[in-house]
């Protein structure tokens, strides 16, 4: 009889013990920054260790998040968290997104209109809010202003630009003074080597969107105007004519580079955003200390720009796979919950991974340190200026940014006119939007 019981016993604790086992769940990250990709392998081992929760995470290579996310969804052990950049990254993916109404991430979201939402639920959450604009070295403009012979004198700071025809003519001048200054060119690399013009065709072009919404009082348009495409092509050409090198030569640069240029004081300026930081410091040789690390908007030359501030928003949306197991599902918010909502995934949200979230689980002392959010903070607290949404979260598709990327590296080359990139501009945004239909 005791022998029995002993099996029966011994049987129980095993039926269980793998009961137990199966319903912990697994997590499989799909990371689209490759620029955070050893952090996030740092912080799932963090939580690893903690919780015992098995967490796998691959990141894409830059560019190719779209093409990597429909190949690993189509595996047998897909992703249980992913990346979308917004309502057109919703209509694509929204047959795998779980609805996180219910979530205590959703309830911690403080703007809760930041959620990608769909009828009832809600399908996606914004992790990390991010602010972009030119970053500058005011060390190398504290030189420029105490040049005797600058010909910018109605200024005497780079705070004293609000506008385009100031900042170019700041930047012409600082061009003719580059030797003065110490730097080979006022802007650093405008950087096209394949799959790194995201600053050109995406972020700088959300200008002109932005601009156009606004007249139109919309969010979204099938067909584009483009109103404001000289004013795109102001900025652009500022870039590419005071930079550190020829521009028949960005081709071979990328946004590494670019910040590289930058940290080592060969540049004063560089477009990127609050994320930049990290690269910044991270450079060997970095020249540029961090209280010198400031911003300004990115003026093209918009009436009232004088008003303008910084572009906020955020591209950073997670989703959990509705096609995981529930155990899978429940792992991955556990993930999200730890580490947007304890002291020790806090910690590593901020410090590791850069996040400035959109959490109110997050005080201000456990903001990040970062010159960058600094700014951005400096900024949006100030009521005299209106932040630029991210309007490029409804741009039709990637094919669209890659067809504006390739006509505005031609133009760079000479081998196209500023017309052209318009015109290519409005046609593949209307021809993309088509097939979204």
């Amino acid at each position: 009889m005791n022998k029995i019981f002993c099996a029966l016993f011994i049987s129980l604790v095993v039926f269980f013990g793998c009961e137990k086992k199966d319903t912990v769940g697994k997590i499989y990250l799909l990371n689209f920054k490759p620029e955070i990709d050893a952090q996030w392998q740092e912080v799932a081992a963090q939580f690893s260790a903690e919780t015992g929760i098995q967490v796998k995470v691959v990141t894409a290579a830059s560019g190719s998040y779209e093409q990597t996310l429909r190949s690993e969804l189509a595996k047998a052990n897909p992703p249980t968290l992913f990346n979308i950049n917004g309502p057109i990254g919703y209509q694509t993916w929204k047959t795998y997104t779980a609805d996180l109404k219910d979530t205590a991430l959703y309830e911690w979201l403080s703007d809760k209109s930041m959620a990608i939402s769909s009828g009832d639920g809600v399908y996606a959450l914004p992790y990390a809010v991010e602010t972009y604009g030119i970053i500058y070295n005011d060390a190398i403009f504290r030189k420029y202003f105490t040049l005797s012979e600058r010909a910018v004198t109605d200024i005497s700071s780079a705070e004293g630009i609000n506008n385009f025809a100031k900042l170019k003519a700041v930047v012409e001048d600082m061009t003719a003074h580059k030797a003065d200054l110490g730097i080979n060119g006022v802007f650093a690399s405008t950087s096209f080597r394949p799959g790194e013009d995201w600053r050109w065709q995406t972020h700088l072009a959300n200008l002109p969107i932005y601009y156009e919404y606004r007249d139109k009082n919309v969010g979204d348009l099938e067909e584009i105007d483009l109103p404001y495409g000289e004013n795109y092509g102001n900025i652009f050409d500022l870039y590419i004519n005071n930079s550190v090198i020829d521009k028949k030569m960005f081709g071979s640069k990328s946004v590494d580079d670019s910040m590289a240029e930058f940290a080592l004081g060969q540049a004063a300026m560089v477009q990127n955003g609050t994320w930049g930081w990290g690269q910044i410091a991270g450079v060997a040789g970095n020249v540029v200390q961090a209280a010198d690390v400031k911003y300004l908007p990115i003026y093209t030359g918009v009436a009232g720009e004088e008003r303008q501030g910084l572009c906020t928003g955020t591209e950073n949306f997670i989703c959990v796979n509705a096609k995981s197991s529930i155990q899978d599902q429940e792992a991955s918010l556990k993930l999200l919950e730890w580490l947007f909502n304890t002291p020790v995934g806090k910690k590593a949200a901020v410090e590791k991974l850069g996040f400035v979230t959109p959490f109110s689980t997050f005080s201000a002392d456990e903001r990040p340190d970062n010159p960058l959010e600094k700014e951005a903070y400096r900024y949006m607290s100030n009521p005299d200026l209106a932040a630029v949404s991210w309007n490029f979260t409804s741009f039709p598709s990637q094919a669209f940014k890659d067809t504006l990327g390739a006509a505005l590296y031609d133009y760079t080359l000479d081998n196209k006119v500023w017309s052209d990139v318009e015109i290519i501009f409005k046609d593949a945004w209307a021809s993309e939007k088509e097939l979204l239909k």
